[in-house]
């Protein structure tokens, strides 16, 4: 049987509720929750825009934003080339500007030392095309058998434990949340 989460933002009222099937483990459920409240969150603001044109910009703006991200994880590397020149270009910038901006990051880049095939990843090769891939250097490494154990552990540094800004702490989500409950 589907769950659901529930938002709501209690300043303008809007409730927000996912129903689906979602996973068991409870660090999925609490990005759920952290990602319909702060869906929740943006929604309110955007709503409660008084400027129709502004309200209008900023759908927009967060839908281009919301594309480019469904891009990224699915790793449509072209999707998000195209995604980005589009918002650039109704930003004002010119081909012509995109490709000194690609060139400026480029030398800074190779420069400092870096790779400056991420550039054409995120740019796009000449003309706006995609680059072909470069082999990377665990291209060869094989990840079988390695363990959480064999990855480099976070050192505490003695400092408190405190709770980013950004990050809710898991009971009061639980307070803004409805998870698991059926409706």
């Amino acid at each position: 049987m589907p769950q659901q989460y529930h938002a709501a933002d209690h300043d303008s009222g809007l409730e927000v509720t996912i129903t689906g099937d979602f996973p068991p483990d409870p660090d999925d459920r609490v990005r759920i929750a952290r990602t319909a409240n702060l869906f929740t969150r943006l929604m309110s603001t955007i709503l409660t825009t008084e400027s129709d044109y502004e309200r209008r910009e900023r759908f927009r703006a967060i839908e281009t934003q919301l594309e480019m991200a469904d891009a990224l994880i699915r790793g449509d590397v072209t999707e998000v080339q195209e995604l980005m020149r589009n918002t650039l270009k109704s930003m004002g910038v010119t081909e012509e500007q995109l490709g000194q901006a690609q060139e400026q990051f480029r030398s800074q880049l190779e420069a400092m030392g870096g790779d400056a095939s991420a550039i054409e990843m995120l740019f796009g090769g000449t003309g706006g095309e995609p680059a072909p891939p470069e082999p990377g250097p665990l291209d060869d490494v094989s990840l079988e058998g390695l363990t959480i154990e064999d990855l480099p552990q976070p050192v505490n540094d003695g400092a408190a434990d405190e709770t980013p800004e950004d990050e809710t702490p898991e009971d009061e989500l639980s307070a803004e949340t409805e998870g698991d409950e059926e409706r």
